[in-house]
């Protein structure tokens, strides 16, 4: 597995900017063994810092395309392109966008998944975790994890594949479900439990309380979905 993402300067600590973190290398371990990206036309959902697009051109892809909201994910993901010197083209925008220049081989996505409570915790999160956009996720964490389940006939070729990253609070059976209900083949092709970062650390109390994880839990399972249209 070639090591350009691995090499990008990523200031991404101002929190301007989703930092690449255990759920962005967990999607990118799993497309590399997935061997899909190679000679693929590649949509990056949700880029931010690019880390996962620029991984995906790194492993051969034709083309790749991402999209962010942010502005200044945007800026940072195309700067970090051409630090990797990989070829990603970056445009603004909802992940939505990316319909319009669909299909594609391969889509891969590391939505905002995480569950927001009814209290206002932006306070007890500091600001290295990045923008509170790239990880609130509505009160079940579904937000963006619904509406993308649906596009995905809309967004993949014959045969294409998609791979989306989430945590277990946001419902795995739920994306699983949601992706077959319209025509796909989903399996979970990658987990791994890690532990809390500034944002579930904050928002862990709640969430065990609304049932969305275990009780007593100090780490959180995260899996990679897979996601292959007929």
């Amino acid at each position: 597995m070639t090591s350009a993402y691995t090499e990008i300067d990523t200031p991404e600590a101002s929190g301007e900017v989703y930092p690449p973190q255990e759920d962005s290398l967990l999607l990118i371990e799993a497309m590399a063994q997935a061997g899909i990206a190679e000679g693929a036309k590649v949509a990056d959902l949700c880029t931010g810092s690019g880390v996962v697009a620029i991984a995906a051109a790194a492993e051969g892809a034709a083309a790749v395309t991402a999209f962010d909201i942010c502005p200044k994910a945007v800026q940072r993901s195309r700067q970090n392109a051409l630090a990797a010197g990989v070829d990603v083209t970056v445009h603004r925008g909802s992940w939505a966008r990316a319909v319009e220049f669909a299909p594609f081989d391969v889509v891969l996505a590391n939505p905002p998944y995480v569950p927001q409570g009814p209290a206002d915790d932006t306070g007890l999160i500091p600001a290295v975790a990045g923008p509170a956009q790239a990880w609130n996720a509505g009160s079940d964490g579904r937000m963006v994890l619904d509406p993308m389940c649906a596009a995905a006939p809309l967004l993949l070729a014959d045969g294409g594949t998609m791979l989306v990253v989430q945590s277990e609070c946001s419902n795995v059976r739920h994306t699983l479900d949601g992706l077959r209900a319209h025509g796909m083949k989903a399996e979970v092709v990658a987990q791994q439990m890690i532990p809390f970062g500034p944002v579930m650390t904050a928002r862990a109390p709640w969430l065990m309380r609304a049932g969305l994880l275990p009780r007593g839990s100090r780490k959180e399972r995260i899996v990679v979905i897979r996601a292959d249209a007929p």
